[in-house]
């Protein structure tokens, strides 16, 4: 069922990055953010791709994973989304968050998960991948097995949304209730 896919895709930040991931299965993840949905059915979204590990040690000191995972526990892959300014000038919408949104359900699918970095050090990231001009830094995607679970709770009393990890090392994330965000 499509909620339980959606249910299982959470923001994951630690990994067993000893699990190597395919450069096929990163194409396969891709092509699915190209068969979706594309402003004006522009489709200016480009994708650099690595699952190598030398290269994935060169694009981690500019991706802000949320605690900086320590060696052993990193991604095994990363998905650059860039925008073309030669396609689309003044901006890519909403394209590129519907692009991560496809590759990450589907990573999900596959048995494995990620994170979306907007945190991304791009002046310091173009220059160490060579990447044109043109093309603009919109997200990266941090993509491993997972080494970690992460579990839906509803807000607690307190209104707190930060989620947490408990004793076990299971990470809590707390959600709305559907009641509290329609609106009329």
């Amino acid at each position: 069922m499509f909620k339980d896919l959606v249910l299982k895709c959470r923001s994951y930040r630690r990994f067993h990055q000893e699990e190597k991931i395919e450069l096929d299965t990163l194409k396969e993840l891709v092509d699915l953010a190209r068969l979706s949905a594309s402003g004006g059915n522009q489709q200016p979204l480009k994708y650099l791709l690595s699952s190598d590990p030398k290269k994935n040690a060169v694009i981690a000191p500019f991706v802000g994973i949320g605690g900086n995972p320590p060696e052993g526990e990193r991604p095994s892959a990363y998905i650059i989304i860039l925008g073309d300014k030669k396609i689309r000038e003044g901006g890519f919408g909403c394209d590129h968050g519907i692009a991560a949104q496809s590759i990450m359900l589907g990573a999900t699918e596959k048995g494995l998960g990620g994170v979306i970095v907007g945190n991304v050090k791009r002046d310091e990231l173009r220059p160490a991948l060579s990447i044109p001009e043109h093309l603009e830094i919109l997200l990266a995607l941090a993509i491993g097995k997972p080494k970690e679970t992460a579990v839906i709770d509803s807000i607690g009393q307190d209104g707190v949304l930060r989620g947490y990890w408990d004793d076990q090392k299971v990470r809590h994330v707390p959600k709305r209730t559907l009641t509290d965000i329609i609106v009329g």
